[in-house]
C-alpha cells in the first residue's frame, strides 16, 4: 500500500521540533519554508477543500540544535464563522457552503511577495498572513471588485479565482484572474499591494469553460490558460455520480501588460487566444520574452483533481478502495507529459520546443520546484519536477468509466512504482539526474533555495548564481512510519538526499500541497491599508436572521 494511510491524518496541528537524523545540515541554507495544506478536521468531502493551514519551516536550527515546523489555521472570516456555528456549514463536492455563503478556503499556495506573504486557493481571493505568526490580517480587495455582477452572498463571496497569481517584479504589482462562475468570461486583477480595492479589466470576447489554477507571465504578457477542473453540475446537486471528463483541450491566452496598464478599470482588453491540448494544471514561462514566448506545461492528461475516492470504489484491479484514502483525488491514469511550447503572438502560431514523456519512469507530474527571484525566473537553467508514479489503489474505477477511450490502459504498469524527482533542462527537458524514492514514500511540496541569496549585484531572493541549478531542493516525504524533510543538492539529485530531518517516530501530517520560501521572516507591516471584513459587510446581510447578522458583525469585530 504505497500511499500511506495517514495522508488524511485528521490530527490537529502540533508544533513539532525537528531532528537532523541523516547527513550535515548545509552551513549555507537558511531561511524559511512555507506550506499550504487542508485542514482535514472540517471533515470535507474533497480533501482539498478544508479550511487552509499554513507552515512555517525554520531551514536554521534553533538553540537545541532543533528545526522548528509550526503549523496554524489561517483564521479567516469564514475560519471564524464557522468556529461560532459549525452547524451551519455544508461541505459539497466543490467546497463549503453556509448562509454567509462560500468558504475561502485559502489551502492551496503561499504566495511571497518581498517581506509580505499571501495564502492563495482557486475558489477566493488572496488572503494576506503574517509570516511569523501566521495569523490572518486581510482578504485582497473588496468583494465586489472581483466580477463584473456583485455576487448576492450575505458575506463570503463566490468567486472562481486561482491559485498561482503572480508577482511583477517590474510593476511591484499582483496579477491574478477572476472567472465568472456562470459565463466563463475572463477577467485579470491588479493589485497594488495597498488599499481596500484591486481592478478588473476583462479580456474581449474570451471565455473559459473549465478554470483558471495557474497564470503565468513574461516581461511583457500576462499568460492564461483554462485548466483541468470541471464542474459536475448533476453531482454538486447530489442527482448523481461525477459523469463528466475534463477536456481534452483549451484555449490560453496572451495579454499584453502595457494594455493593461493603459486600460481604465473595467474596459475591456484584447487577447491573442491559442488552443492547446492536452489539458494542463500548472505552467511557467521564461520572463525574458525578447526570444519568445517560452513556457514549461505540465500537462495533466489523465489526473481529474475533481473526482475524490469513495468508500465504496473500486481501483484499477478491481480492489476496494481503502476508506483510509476517502477524499483524495483519483490519481493520474495516463503517463506523464511535459513540453515547452513557444507562442508567437504575431503570427498565431505554437512550437513544440521540448517535450518528456516516459511511461515506464514518469507518471503524474506533482508539483514543481523553480528557482522564483528575478534572476531566476529571467534566465532559467533547469526545472525539477516530483512525479508522483503509478498508484492504481489511488484509481478509482469510476473515472475510468468517465474518460473511456481517453485513458491507454495497456500502459498501465503491472503493479505501483515510485515516485521519482528528475531535474531536467529548461528548454529541451532532458532529463539530468533524478532520485527515486521507496515505494511507501510519498513525496510532495518541493521548493527550491537558492545557497547563499542576496549577494553583491542580486536581488534579496537571488543566489550567486540563480536559474534553479545552484541551490537545494527542500522535500516534504509522506511515510507512515512518519514525515520526513529531505534536503538535495539542486545540481545533483541523484545523491539523494544530504541532509534529513524528522520529528519522533509515528509523527504524521495531512497532504502537504504548494510551498515557497522565503530568505526572512518579518512581522507584517501595520502601516499599510489593507480590506476589513467589515468593508465587505452591509445590506446583503440583512437577508440573515438578526442573530446570524450578529455573529458576521462580531467576526468583523474581532478581526479588526
Amino acid at each position: 500500500m504505497p500511499i500511506p494511510r495517514s495522508i488524511l491524518t485528521k490530527d490537529e496541528p502540533t508544533d513539532l521540533d525537528l531532528d537532523l537524523v541523516a547527513g550535515s545540515w548545509p552551513a549555507d541554507l537558511g531561511g524559511h519554508v512555507y506550506i499550504s495544506t487542508s485542514d482535514q478536521r472540517t471533515h470535507p468531502i474533497h480533501a482539498f477543500f478544508g479550511d487552509g493551514i499554513m507552515v512555517r519551516l525554520d531551514l536554521r536550527p534553533g538553540a537545541a540544535g532543533r528545526f522548528a515546523w509550526r503549523p496554524r489555521l489561517i483564521g479567516t472570516p469564514s475560519v471564524r464563522l464557522r468556529g461560532r456555528r459549525p452547524d451551519l456549514f455544508e461541505n459539497t463536492p466543490v467546497g463549503t457552503s453556509s448562509p454567509w455563503g462560500q468558504v475561502n478556503a485559502a489551502n492551496t499556495a503561499p504566495l511571497p511577495w518581498g517581506d509580505r506573504l499571501f495564502a492563495t486557493w482557486d475558489a477566493g481571493r488572496p488572503v494576506e498572513v503574517d509570516p511569523v505568526s501566521l495569523g490572518f490580517l486581510a482578504e485582497v480587495g473588496h468583494r465586489d471588485d472581483w466580477a463584473p455582477t456583485p455576487d448576492q452572498s450575505a458575506a463570503l463571496p463566490l468567486l472562481s479565482t486561482t491559485a498561482h497569481p503572480v508577482i511583477d517584479p517590474d510593476r511591484d504589482c499582483l496579477w491574478g484572474v477572476s472567472r465568472d462562475v456562470f459565463s466563463g468570461v475572463l477577467s485579470v486583477i491588479r493589485y497594488d499591494g495597498h488599499g481596500r480595492h484591486v481592478t478588473r479589466r476583462p479580456i474581449d470576447g474570451v471565455t473559459f469553460p473549465q478554470a483558471t489554477h495557474t497564470i503565468t507571465q513574461t516581461r511583457d504578457w500576462l499568460v492564461l490558460a483554462d485548466t483541468a477542473y470541471k464542474i459536475d453540475i448533476d453531482e454538486v446537486l447530489g442527482a448523481g455520480d461525477r459523469k463528466v471528463a475534463n477536456n481534452p483541450d483549451g484555449p490560453l491566452v496572451l495579454v499584453r501588460k502595457s494594455a493593461l496598464d493603459e486600460a481604465p478599470p473595467g474596459t475591456a482588453v484584447a487577447g491573442s487566444v491559442f488552443r492547446i491540448a492536452p489539458e494542463v494544471n500548472h505552467f511557467y514561462a521564461t520572463y525574458d520574452d525578447s526570444s519568445g514566448i517560452r513556457v514549461v506545461m505540465e500537462h495533466s492528461a489523465g489526473v481529474d483533481i475533481g473526482m475524490y475516492l469513495r468508500e465504496d470504489d473500486v481501483d484499477v484491479f478491481g480492489r476496494p478502495i481503502d476508506p483510509a484514502l476517502r477524499g483524495m483525488y483519483s490519481h493520474g491514469m495516463s503517463p506523464a507529459l511535459t513540453t515547452v511550447m513557444e507562442f508567437d503572438p504575431e503570427k498565431g502560431t505554437v512550437t513544440d520546443v521540448g517535450r518528456l514523456y516516459d511511461p515506464e519512469r514518469y507518471w503524474q507530474a506533482e508539483l514543481s520546484a523553480i528557482d522564483w527571484s528575478r534572476e531566476g525566473i529571467t534566465a532559467p537553467t533547469v526545472h525539477h519536477l516530483v512525479f508522483q508514479g503509478f498508484h492504481p489503489e489511488g484509481i478509482n474505477q469510476r473515472a475510468l468509466r468517465n474518460y473511456g477511450d481517453r485513458v491507454d490502459r495497456s500502459l498501465f504498469p503491472g503493479s505501483e512504482t515510485p515516485s521519482v524527482l528528475a531535474t531536467l533542462e529548461r528548454d529541451t527537458l532532458k532529463p539530468r539526474s533524478e532520485w527515486a524514492w521507496s515505494l511507501d514514500d510519498y513525496p510532495t511540496s518541493p521548493v527550491f533555495v537558492p545557497r547563499s541569496p542576496g549577494a553583491d549585484g542580486r536581488s534579496r531572493y537571488a543566489g550567486a548564481d540563480p536559474g534553479g541549478h545552484d541551490g537545494y531542493l527542500v522535500v516534504i516525504v509522506h511515510n507512515d512510519a512518519r514525515f520526513r524533510v529531505e534536503v538535495f543538492d539542486a545540481a545533483d539529485v541523484s545523491r539523494g538526499p544530504v541532509a534529513v530531518l524528522a520529528p519522533p517516530p509515528g509523527t504524521v501530517i495531512p497532504f502537504m500541497i504548494h510551498s515557497a520560501w522565503m530568505p526572512r521572516a518579518v512581522a507584517a507591516d501595520p502601516g499599510i491599508e489593507r480590506l476589513r471584513f467589515a468593508d465587505d459587510l452591509d445590506g446583503r446581510l440583512d437577508q440573515l436572521d438578526p442573530e446570524l447578522r450578529a455573529v458576521a458583525r462580531e467576526v468583523a469585530a474581532e478581526i479588526g
